[in-house]
Parts: C-alpha cells; sequence; structure tokens
C-alpha cells in the first residue's frame, strides 16, 4: 500500500508538471530582465460574426473565424530576433539579417560568413524587428515550431521546415507558393485572425467591430502615453512637415501604449510597424496591416488594407498560436480523479 501511494504521489507531481510547464521555456518566451518575453493572448468568441462594413479594397465579410487561437501580444522585437538570428545565422544564406535592420531596430552584425554574431543597440531590445521579409518572419516561425535551436544553421532542423516547408526559397514566386502545414503550432497570423484580434469587440459572436485597433472607432491620438486610452504610434502632418511621435527613435518600445490595448490585450497593431500576414492577396504578394510609424492615419483604419511582395524588407510581424493550454491543470485534475479511483478501487 505504500508504495502504491508513493506511485500516485509521482504521478500527480508529473501530472501537475505537465499541467503548468509551457511547451517551450527558453530564449525568447523567457528574455533576460528589461527586455519583452513573447507573450501570446488568446482570442476567444469563435463562430463570431463578419465585419459587414463596406471597406474600399477589403474583401467582404473579413473576421468571421470558427475557431479560437492565439496571437502575439507584442510585435516580436528587436531583441528575440537577435536570439533567432544568433541561434541559427552564422553563415545566413537565406537572408535573414539585412543591413537596414542597423537603422531603426539597431540589430549589428559582426564578423564574417560562418561566424556571424548579432548585438541590438542599448535601449532598441523592446522595439518592434523591421526591415524583416515574409519569408525571414516564416523562418522564425520555423525555428519556434522546432524548440528554438541554436546549432548556427539556417536548415531542415531549424528555419526550413515546420509550420512551413521552404527549403531555401527566397525568391519571390517561391515564397509565394509557401503554404502553412498541417498541425503547425506558430504561424503568421492571416489576414483574418489578425483583423479579429485588431478589430472585433468580443464578448460575444455579434458583438460587433471597432474601426480602430485602439477599442475605438475615434482616430487614436499619435501623442506618446502610457496612461492615456486610444494612442499610437503614427504620423501626423504630411511627408514634408512630419509630426512624428517620437521623432528621434521614431520607433516605440512595444507595449509602450499600456493604455491602448486592442480588444484581446494585443498592443500596436495600430502603428509602429508595418506587420505582415500570411494570407495571399494576390498572385505575387502576401498581405501587410496595421500602419507603421512613419504612415499617417488612414493605414490604421480597419478600411486599409496593404501588400507587397514577400522578400520586401519592410515588415515586423506577430506571432499567432493554437490557444493557450488553460485547460491543461483540468485535465490533469480529470485524470487525477481517475487514477485514484481506480486506485481505491485495487485497494
Amino acid at each position: 500500500m505504500r508504495t502504491q501511494h508513493w506511485k500516485i504521489l509521482t504521478l500527480t507531481a508529473a501530472l501537475v508538471v505537465f499541467a503548468v510547464e509551457p511547451a517551450h521555456t527558453v530564449e525568447v518566451f523567457n528574455m533576460p530582465n528589461g527586455q519583452t518575453s513573447l507573450e501570446l493572448v488568446t482570442v476567444g468568441d469563435a463562430g463570431n460574426a463578419a465585419d459587414t462594413a463596406a471597406h474600399s479594397g477589403n474583401p467582404a465579410g473579413q473576421g468571421a473565424l470558427a475557431y479560437n487561437y492565439s496571437i502575439g501580444k507584442y510585435e516580436v522585437t528587436a531583441a528575440q530576433y537577435c536570439q533567432f538570428l544568433n541561434a541559427v545565422a552564422k553563415s545566413d544564406p537565406y537572408w535573414l539579417y539585412n543591413s537596414l535592420m542597423s537603422n531603426r531596430t539597431g540589430i549589428v552584425r559582426n564578423g564574417d560568413v560562418g561566424n556571424y554574431t548579432y548585438t541590438v543597440a542599448s535601449g532598441h531590445e523592446n522595439f518592434p524587428v523591421t526591415n524583416a521579409t515574409w519569408g525571414s518572419a516564416a523562418r522564425f516561425c520555423n525555428w519556434l515550431q522546432n524548440g528554438q535551436p541554436s546549432s548556427g544553421v539556417e536548415d531542415a532542423n531549424t528555419t526550413e521546415n515546420g509550420a512551413y516547408n521552404l527549403n531555401g526559397a527566397t525568391t519571390d514566386a517561391a515564397l509565394m507558393a509557401v503554404s502553412r502545414n498541417p498541425g503547425a503550432s506558430y504561424w503568421i497570423p492571416t489576414e483574418d485572425e489578425w483583423y479579429k484580434s485588431a478589430y472585433y469587440k468580443g464578448g460575444s459572436t455579434n458583438a460587433g467591430y471597432w474601426t480602430f485597433p485602439t477599442q475605438s472607432n475615434t482616430l487614436p491620438s499619435n501623442i506618446f502615453s502610457a496612461t492615456d486610452t486610444n494612442n499610437a504610434n503614427y504620423r501626423l502632418g504630411s511627408l514634408y512637415n512630419p509630426i512624428y511621435t517620437d521623432p528621434t527613435n521614431f520607433l516605440t518600445a512595444v507595449g509602450a501604449f499600456a493604455a491602448s490595448p486592442g480588444p484581446y490585450g494585443t498592443y500596436d497593431q495600430a502603428g509602429n510597424a508595418w506587420e505582415w500576414n500570411e494570407t495571399a492577396v494576390h498572385p505575387t504578394r502576401r498581405g501587410m496591416r496595421g500602419g507603421c510609424y512613419v504612415g499617417d492615419y488612414t493605414f490604421l483604419n480597419a478600411n486599409s488594407r496593404n501588400d507587397d511582395s514577400p522578400t520586401l524588407t519592410g515588415c515586423g510581424f506577430r506571432v499567432a498560436s493554437i490557444p493557450e493550454p488553460a485547460s491543461l491543470a483540468m485535465l490533469a485534475g480529470i485524470a487525477l480523479t481517475a487514477l485514484l479511483y481506480w486506485w481505491r478501487k485495487r485497494a
């Protein structure tokens, strides 16, 4: 009986660990102090109605999804992307890094081919990564799918297979031919997934949609504030007489507009950096959403749809995933109850 008792306790401990331990516990999900970790929020209300508003240039019925999913609370940051580069891009045959990243994002490459290393300028760690191609975003998702290996190479075990079968794809045509694999755990959000997390009001399946991704139908202010609601990082004025949120750094740290979250708890889906979507909106172009620090207010609006070739080096991105396993603890409890029942019957 005593032996059986300890077996029960051991199995109980294992079930509890299974219930609370996340699938990935290294690197981007646990960044150093002062740096933003990759967090996901759940987008519920499965079976929600589509946005039926007449949006110029948008397909009818956006945002309706029959399933729940998770999406990045923040855009992928410069520090997170730098972790990725140091893990796989010692030679970087598929151009995960480009020199434009040093401009606003602050990521710098040092060394020679085969021994590249990457650093982020101090103070830029929590800025969103920018100047990433769609292919680079897909490779980042593959790296997450494969458990964030740190072999230093870009191959089938790190960046080339997983959520997407890229297999060395770097041209527009090759990247447009890529589609998500069944069973993917991490991916670039589809346009509908991005749209719903940004604009759907939530709380029921017929709640309607906001005009802006700050839970508002009123244009956000572009003045930086961590306490005022309905603020975002974008440009006022003309290109010839611009009024930037931050005329020094241009980008703002992810989540810095702390009182201006989206309806499901996301940040910066209005402005800061353009974000790639998985959706092919044209035979040669992938979708982009959200506007950026240099774009005007029109790009923040739900009716603003953008797209470009997947080799464009001008975007950031966030990650989508399966819903957070909040029910694992409940499942562990059910399993434990069944196990205790079985043990008592045997006793």
